[in-house]
């Protein structure tokens, strides 16, 4: 495994690749790397096959984050997360500092439009512009032929996948399935915050949502799924409710019928830790 740490040296290592019709497979993550990610390397070795390649990133991308504080905390865990990349088999890892990826006087974002405007996109101002830019300009320097996102930030997939669609970035997306601890929860890099008591509270999410897709199963209105969902959530003791939604998977918008892919996602703080989730009806 080679570790690069600029993005001139990472355009010069995967020069080899270009034109060679070799299968290049991207994982671009923030870091400090959990069961999940692990899932996303696997995935991507297991498209690029033996003979191709997977790339992974790790990099606390300053744009995406609307609260200071939350980058300031953000875990960094990089000796622990390159063990992760090199035992799943990754061929690259991408270790930028914030001043390569970014000028001083930059003045260029990539802002989606549609599918943004509800979820987190709502309550994190500016955050999928900054996940857009970020990603698009990985997309340019690593030139992959394949991504691999994780299902548990559902909206992003979508944006990101609606960003390759209508900018013509010639790579295959590829959507991973959230992957949970033995009682539910979703793995996440904030689990490690939350207190004693909010971790044992905290699989009620996954729980919800699982009787949320067997009452939309029994022909409940989304209306009073939605209801029972919230009382249920509030009842474990979490601090607030960020959001709780049912939107069309696809365009991320209210439904019409429901008879549409529906998504329901929900982000619910346990203290100051902000936890998202989500399940296909």
């Amino acid at each position: 495994m080679q570790i690069v740490t600029s993005k001139d040296l990472l355009r010069g290592a995967l020069s080899k690749y270009r034109g060679s019709h070799q299968t290049v497979v991207f994982v671009p993550t923030m870091g400090a790397l959990h069961e999940g990610h692990r899932t996303l390397m696997a995935k991507a070795r297991q498209i690029a096959g033996e003979d191709g390649v997977v790339v992974a990133s790790i990099f606390v991308n300053p744009i995406q984050f609307d609260n200071p504080s939350d980058l300031s905390s953000y875990p960094r865990t990089m000796e622990q997360d390159l063990a992760i990349c090199a035992n799943e088999g990754v061929n690259y890892v991408f270790t930028p500092s914030a001043q390569d990826m970014y000028a001083d006087q930059r003045s260029i974002i990539i802002d989606e439009t549609s599918l943004s405007g509800k979820l987190c996109g709502a309550s994190r101002p500016g955050h999928f512009a900054g996940v857009c830019t970020v990603v698009a300009k990985l997309f340019n320097l690593v030139q992959p032929t394949d991504a691999v996102f994780g299902k548990k930030d559902y909206q992003q997939l979508a944006i990101i996948r609606r960003m390759v669609r209508d900018l013509d970035f010639p790579i295959r997306i590829h959507g991973a399935e959230i992957v949970r601890h033995e009682d539910g929860l979703a793995y996440s890099s904030r689990n490690v915050r939350l207190s004693e008591e909010n971790r044992a509270a905290a699989p009620v999410l996954y729980q919800t949502l699982l009787e949320a897709k067997q009452q939309f199963a029994e022909g409940k209105s989304l209306d009073e799924i939605k209801q029972i969902a919230e009382s249920k959530i509030m009842d474990s003791g979490a601090t607030k409710i960020d959001y709780l939604e049912i939107v069309n998977r696809e365009t991320m918008q209210e439904p019409q019928s429901k008879e549409e892919p529906l998504l329901m996602a929900l982000a619910v703080f346990y203290g100051d830790v902000r936890l998202i989730d989500n399940i296909e009806l």
